[in-house]
């Protein structure tokens, strides 16, 4: 059994994470998402829901065969507990591959890393990004 890894904030759910989970699903039998918790968000805005609620929301997708909320002081304690045969990153995500697959030999966790297909919008208006969608609703409020 090949045992993935897709890892993110996941905050506002939309398509692109969708495709992302889809995406990496299809590196092998078994798709275990780490969800980011808050306090560990350091690259973009903290995330507007409650790291629970993102969680529950990745867990409800059909790609997904385990969510959980990634660790609060090493993000590769999550890594050690799935021992995954493969990491996918998103499209997007800021991630360094190199920097990741070298943290992983120092651990001993053998898994390649991998970069998820981007996905471009299906239809006029379609967002695919966090920012784009309060940027949206923003727009719309004010």
């Amino acid at each position: 059994m090949t045992r993935v890894v897709a890892q993110g904030t996941f905050d506002l759910l939309h398509p692109g994470h969708v495709h992302y989970l889809e995406d990496a699903a299809s590196y092998g039998d078994e798709l275990h998402a780490i969800v980011a918790r808050r306090a560990n968000v350091t690259h973009k805005p903290k995330p507007i829901l409650p790291d629970r609620q993102r969680r529950d929301m990745v867990a409800a997708l059909a790609a997904v065969d385990d969510a959980r909320l990634g660790h609060a002081e090493d993000i590769f304690v999550p890594i050690e507990d799935i021992t995954p045969d493969v990491i996918v990153l998103g499209y997007d995500q800021h991630h360094d591959a190199a920097a990741i697959e070298a943290a992983l030999a120092d651990r001993d966790i053998d898994c390649r890393v991998e970069r998820a297909t981007g996905r471009e919008p299906g239809y006029d208006g379609e967002l695919l990004s966090t920012g784009d969608i309060v940027d949206r609703v923003l727009d719309r409020r004010e």
